[in-house]
C-alpha cells in the first residue's frame, strides 16, 4: 500500500517506509497521525518540491519487523523508515539502517539500550526511558523510602532501564534488594508465584516497568493476593502511564492508589485542534474502534513525520537511487543490498532540524530528543489525578511555576494529596515485617562474665535456653516498645549444642551478614571493621575506652607539709610583695609619721614588721597618709584571700585522704614491661597491639572478680598493673570496687554499644529513632538503676581525690591590683613632693651635678614635713607640756634630769646649709626666724666647696637638752 502526500506535476516523490504493528490499536493510531502530519505539512508548504510517499508494512513481531525493513530497503529503496513500534524490533532494524545508510526514526522505541548501538542513522523521536529515573528516585527520596524493588518485563524494553534506575536510587542511598523479572509470556500462575515471593520480603515499594498488556495483568493479580492494600507503594513508569488510554476500566479499578510518571505535554490551541480533527478522521477510518484517545506516541509520530519531511526538503533528492556495495556473488541476502546515496546528507539535515511541534520543541541532539517535564499522577476512581510535576531544574514541585524544590526526606513532599493503596492518605512506611509468620531471629552471645549486660539461662535437662536477660535486653525491649509498630522477634543464643559460646561478637556479626540471624542484641561495640558486614543503630551507651589503675593514699606525712599548699613561685611572690608593701608604706609615712622615723635599722624593722604583721592583722603602727591608708586597705584584702586559701588548702591536705593513681601514662607500662589486661573477646586487644604491646604483656579476663584478682597480684606476680576497657564495663567495675581503682587517660574514641542489623535493613532508621526516645527519657535511668546501682558498694564511684598546690596563676589578679595601687600611690606622692620643692630645684645652677641634686632632694625627704597636720598637733601638745613644766619649776622645782623625747632628735639640722623660708630669710645655723611660716627649704651656701653635714648645738630645742 502506497500513501502519496498530494503530489503535483513538479514534485519529486521520495519513498519512506513505515513499519508498525497495524493490527493493534497502537499501530493504527500511529499510522493515522503520520498520514495527518503529511497532509498538514504539505497543506502549509504547498510550494515544496518534495513529496513523501509512505510505504506501510505490518511488523507483527521482531522477525516481521526485520523482514519488512529489509524489503523496504532492498526492494523499495526507501530514503528513511519511520518505526518500528517496539524496542526489540528496533534493535535489528537499526543495524539494517546503519548498514544501508537509511535513517531509522522511531517514535515509540524507548529502551536506553538502543543508544548503546551508537548508530548515527538512528533517531529517537520519543523520550528515552532513562530520562524518567530521576523523577522516580525523587519520589522515593521524598517519602523517605530506603528500599525499592523493580518489577520489569524480561526483554530489551524492560531490562534497558534497570541500570539507570539502580544508579539513580543509589544516589539517594536507596537499595535495590531484589529485581523481579516477569517473562513476557508469563501466565497468571507464574505472576502469582512471583508476587507471593515479594510478599515474604520486607520491602513494600515496587517500581513497575512493562507494557500495559502485561502490567494490567500484574495489578489484577496483585489485588487478588492482597498487595494493593494499605502499606504498599506502587510506582509505574511512563511505559504504562503514557498508554493508560488503552487500558480497560476494570483494570484501572485494580490499580487504585498507584503513582505514575508521565511525560508532560502542555496544552495548546494547535494540539486541541489536532486532537479534534484526528479523532474525527480516526473514527471514519476505523469505525470498529470506539472511544479511541490520542496518546503521546501519536503526537510524537506526528512530530517525527514533520521533522522527516522538513529534512528531506532540505536535501537535494535529485538522485534517490542506491549504490552497489562490493559483495561477492556468494554473499547472503543481507549482504547484497545497496547503500543509500542520500543517507549521510539526510542525517545531517535531521540533526539540524528545529521546530515547535505538538509535543514541544523538537531538536535532535545525538539523535535523541532532550529530557522534558514529567507529570506525577495518582490513580483514583475511574482515572487519574495530577499531584505534581518533576523538572530537571526544580525536582518535585506541586505546580510548574513553583521554584520550591523538595528532595529532603525529612520534609513533607512538595506534592498534592495522594490516595495510597488501601484508600488511605498516610504514606506507606516502605517496608513491613514479612507476612509469612516468621519472627525476627535476634542473636545473643553466650558469655561467662559480665552477666549484667547479657545472660542466657539454660534448662539443665533439655539444654535449651529458658530466658535471656540483662541490661542490653531490657534496653532492646524498651526500644521495641517505643517503635511506632510491632513486629515479632525471638532471642536465639549463639551457642554450641552443649550450651557453650560459639564464638565472639565478630563471629556473631558475620552470622548476621550471611543471613543466619536477623539482628544482634548485646554489648556489641560499634567499630569500623564490623560495619563492613552489618548496619548499626545509634549507640545507647556512653562511648570510649579508657584505662583503669589502682589508687593509693598519697598524703604527705613530713615536717614540711605546711609548705605544700602553695607553690614555690607563690611563696616567693608573696614574700617579695610583703617587702615591697613595707617599702611603699615607709616612703609614704616617713616625713609625717613618728612611727616610721628614727635610726635606719629602726625604720627598716618598723616598715617590714608593719608589712608582715598584716598577715595576722596585728600591726599597731598608725598610718596617717591617705595614700598609705589606701595601699594598706588593698593589701589587707590580698592578704585575707591568701591566708584563707592557704588555710583551706592545708586543712584539706592534712585531713582528706589523698588518693592518687599508681600509673598515669600507658607508655610507662610499655617501657617497664608491666602487664596490661583486657576483656576476653574484646576489640581492645587490637588497640593494645596497635600500641606495640607484646603478647607476653597482655592478659585476658572474663569476670569482674577475675580482674580484681589480677590487680591484687600485681604485674610482678603474674597479675596486671592496668587494664583497658570500655566505659560501660568500667562503670560496672568501679561501682563494685570504687575505693581501690580509678580511671585515667588515655581515652580512645568508640561509638558505644549498638544493635546490629543486616546491611540496608529499613529497621535501622526506626530503631535508631526509638533509641533516642528511650535514652532521653526516664526509662533509661530506671534500667541503669536496676542493673548497675545494685552492684555499687560506694556512695560515689568517683574515688579519685587529688590535691594541687595553689600557684601564682590563681592570684595574679590580686597581685596586679596591689601593684597598680602601690605604684600609683608612689607616683602621686613623688609628684606632690617635687611640686612642693620646685623652688629648690629652680635654684640649682647648671654646674650642679645630677647626683648632687638627688642627694639634696633625699636629704629634704629625710626631714620632717613640719607643715603636716600631724606635727602641728604635736607642737601644740609640746607647748602645752612646756607650759606645765614651767609652772612646775616655779613652784616645786621638780627633777628635770630625764632623757629627751625621740622626736627631739628629728628636729636637728645640719650646718653648712642655708634654710630659706618662703620669705627668703634664714640663719646660718638653720634656726628659723620668727617670721618663718612654712617648711624650710635646703639650698647650698655660697662657696665652691661641697657642703658637709655636721651636728650643731645652737638649736633652741637642743639647748634644752
Amino acid at each position: 500500500m502506497h500513501v502519496v502526500a498530494a503530489p503535483n506535476s513538479s514534485s519529486i516523490p521520495v519513498n519512506v517506509g513505515v513499519v508498525l504493528d497495524l493490527d493493534t490499536k497502537f499501530g493504527k493510531i500511529g499510522l493515522s497521525c503520520i498520514n495527518m502530519a503529511l497532509s498538514d505539512f504539505y497543506a502549509t508548504h504547498a510550494s515544496y518540491r518534495t513529496r513523501l510517499v509512505l510505504n506501510p508494512r505490518d511488523s507483527k513481531d521482531v522477525v516481521g519487523a526485520a523482514a519488512a525493513a529489509l524489503d523496504l530497503i532492498k526492494n523499495v529503496q526507501v530514503q528513511a523508515i519511520i518505526g518500528p513500534q517496539t524496542s526489540m524490533q528496533a534493535n535489528f532494524v537499526i543495524n539494517l539502517g546503519n548498514k544501508s545508510q537509511v535513517p531509522i526514526i522511531s517514535f515509540s522505541a524507548t529502551s536506553p539500550s538502543l543508544t548503546s548501538l551508537r548508530s548515527p542513522y538512528f533517531f529517537r523521536a520519543t523520550q528515552n526511558d532513562s530520562s524518567q529515573v530521576q523523577a522516580i528516585s525523587a519520589i522515593v527520596e521524598a517519602f523517605g523510602w530506603r528500599e525499592a524493588v523493580p518489577i520489569y518485563i524480561d526483554n530489551e524494553f524492560g531490562e534497558g532501564i534497570i541500570p539507570y534506575l539502580t544508579d539513580a536510587l543509589q544516589e539517594i542511598n536507596a537499595r535495590v534488594p531484589y529485581r523481579s523479572v516477569i517473562p513476557s509470556s508469563a501466565g497468571d500462575d507464574q505472576i502469582s508465584e512471583e508476587l507471593y515471593k515479594l510478599m515474604t520480603m520486607q520491602t513494600r515499594v515496587f517500581i513497575v516497568h512493562m507494557p500495559p498488556s502485561l502490567g494490567t495483568r500484574l495489578f489484577t493479580i496483585a489485588k487478588k493476593v492482597g498487595m494493593m492494600s494499605e502499606g504498599y507503594a506502587w510506582i509505574v513508569t511512563d511505559g504504562m502511564t503514557n498508554l493508560w488510554s488503552l487500558t480497560e476500566p476494570p483494570t484501572i479499578d485494580s490499580m487504585q492508589g498507584v503513582l505514575g510518571v508521565r511525560t508532560y505535554v502542555p496544552k495548546t490551541n494547535e494540539l486541541e485542534n489536532f486532537r479534534f480533527r484526528w479523532k474525527r478522521k480516526f473514527q471514519q477510518d476505523n469505525p470498529t474502534i470506539i472511544n479511541a484517545e490520542l496518546n503521546i506516541f501519536g503526537k510524537w509520530a506526528y512530530d517525527a513525520t514533520f521533522a522527516l519531511a522538513m529534512a528531506i526538503e532540505n536535501v537535494s533528492m535529485g538522485n534517490s537511487s542506491f549504490s552497489k556495495t562490493n559483495v561477492s556473488s556468494s554473499g547472503t541476502d543481507l549482504e547484497s543490498f545497496r547503500v543509500s546515496r542520500n543517507g549521510p546528507h539526510l542525517i545531517q539535515a535531521l540533526s539540524s532540524t528545529k521546530f515547535k511541534g505538538l509535543t514541544g520543541d523538537i531538536n535532535f541532539v545525538n539523535g535523541q530528543l532532550q529530557s522534558s517535564v514529567f507529570r506525577i499522577v495518582n490513580v483514583n476512581g475511574n482515572g487519574e489525578r495530577r499531584v505534581g510535576f518533576w523538572t530537571p531544574k526544580s525536582g518535585l514541585v506541586k505546580e510548574l511555576n513553583s521554584a520550591k524544590r523538595s528532595t529532603n526526606s525529612t520534609h513533607k513532599p512538595n506534592l498534592g494529596p495522594i490516595i495510597w493503596p488501601g484508600d488511605t492518605t498516610f504514606p506507606p512506611r516502605g517496608w513491613e515485617i514479612p507476612t509469612n509468620g516468621k519472627k525476627l531471629r535476634i542473636g545473643v552471645l553466650v558469655k561467662s562474665g559480665y552477666s549484667q549486660f547479657i545472660k542466657v539461662t539454660w534448662d539443665p535437662n533439655s539444654r535449651t535456653a529458658t530466658s535471656v536477660t540483662g541490661y542490653c535486653v531490657d534496653v532492646f525491649k524498651a526500644v521495641m516498645a517505643a517503635m511506632p509498630y510491632v513486629f515479632p522477634y525471638e532471642f536465639i543464643p549463639f551457642a554450641t549444642l552443649d550450651g557453650k559460646s560459639a564464638g565472639t561478637y565478630n563471629d556473631l556479626i558475620f552470622q548476621v551478614y550471611n543471613g543466619t540471624y536477623d539482628a544482634v542484641v548485646g554489648d556489641t561495640t560499634i567499630v569500623a571493621n564490623r560495619s563492613r558486614y552489618v548496619d548499626f543503630t545509634l549507640p545507647y551507651t556512653e562511648s570510649g575506652v579508657s584505662m583503669i589503675v589502682p589508687i593509693r593514699d598519697n598524703r604527705r606525712k613530713n615536717a614540711w607539709v605546711f609548705l605544700k599548699p602553695l607553690t614555690w613561685d607563690l611563696w616567693v611572690t608573696s614574700a617579695c610583695f610583703f617587702f615591697f608593701i613595707g617599702f611603699v608604706v615607709w616612703v609614704l609615712e616617713h616625713r609625717i609619721n613618728e612611727d616610721f622615723r628614727g635610726p635606719p635599722s629602726y625604720q627598716a624593722g618598723t616598715s617590714f614588721w608593719f608589712s608582715f604583721s598584716t598577715m595576722v592583722f596585728a600591726h599597731r603602727e598608725r598610718v596617717v597618709n591617705n595614700l598609705a591608708r589606701f595601699v594598706v586597705i588593698i593589701w589587707c584584702f590580698v592578704v585575707l584571700i591568701l591566708t584563707q586559701s592557704y588555710t583551706a588548702s592545708l586543712t584539706s591536705l592534712l585531713t582528706v585522704q589523698q588518693l592518687q593513681p599508681t600509673v598515669t601514662d600507658i607508655q610507662k607500662l610499655l617501657k617497664k614491661g608491666e602487664n596490661v589486661g583486657f576483656k576476653k573477646g574484646s576489640f581492645v586487644e587490637g588497640i593494645l597491639k596497635g600500641l606495640t604491646f607484646p603478647e607476653s604483656q597482655l592478659i585476658e579476663y572474663q569476670t569482674l572478680e577475675e580482674l580484681h584478682d589480677l590487680f591484687t597480684k600485681g604485674s610482678a606476680n603474674g597479675g596486671i598493673s592496668a587494664t583497658l576497657d570500655e566505659i560501660p564495663y568500667m562503670k560496672l567495675f568501679l561501682a563494685k570496687y570504687c575505693d581501690q581503682y580509678t580511671v585515667v587517660e588515655p581515652k580512645f574514641r568508640t561509638d558505644g554499644f549498638g544493635f546490629a542489623f543486616p546491611r540496608g535493613s529499613p529497621l535501622v532508621a526506626d530503631v535508631s529513632r526509638a533509641i533516642l526516645n528511650v535514652t532521653q527519657g526516664e526509662k533509661m535511668n530506671q534500667i541503669e538503676e536496676a542493673w548497675f546501682k545494685k552492684e555499687s558498694s560506694c556512695s560515689d564511684t568517683n574515688t579519685l581525690v587529688s590535691h594541687n598546690s595553689l600557684g601564682v596563676e590563681s592570684f595574679w589578679g590580686l597581685f596586679l591590683i596591689a601593684s597598680v595601687t602601690s605604684i600609683s600611690a608612689l607616683i602621686i606622692f613623688a609628684t606632690m613632693f617635687l611640686y612642693e620643692q620646685r623652688h629648690v630645684l629652680f635654684r640649682f645652677g647648671s654646674e650642679t651635678p645630677f647626683w648632687k641634686r638627688i642627694m639634696i632632694l633625699s636629704r629634704i625627704f629625710d626631714q620632717k614635713d613640719l607643715s603636716s597636720h600631724t606635727f602641728k598637733k604635736s607642737e601644740l601638745e609640746d607647748k602645752s607640756k612646756n607650759d606645765s613644766v614651767s609652772i612646775s619649776v616655779a613652784g616645786d622645782s621638780p627633777n628635770t634630769n630625764c632623757p629627751p623625747s625621740p622626736s627631739s632628735y628629728s628636729n636637728r639640722t645640719e650646718p653648712g646649709f642655708v634654710f630659706l623660708t618662703n620669705q627668703g630669710r634664714a640663719t646660718e645655723n638653720g634656726d628659723l626666724t620668727p617670721s618663718a611660716t612654712a617648711s624650710p627649704e635646703i639650698f647650698p651656701s655660697s662657696g665652691r666647696h661641697p657642703i658637709e653635714l655636721a651636728n650643731t648645738a645652737n638649736s633652741p630645742r637642743e639647748q634644752l637638752e
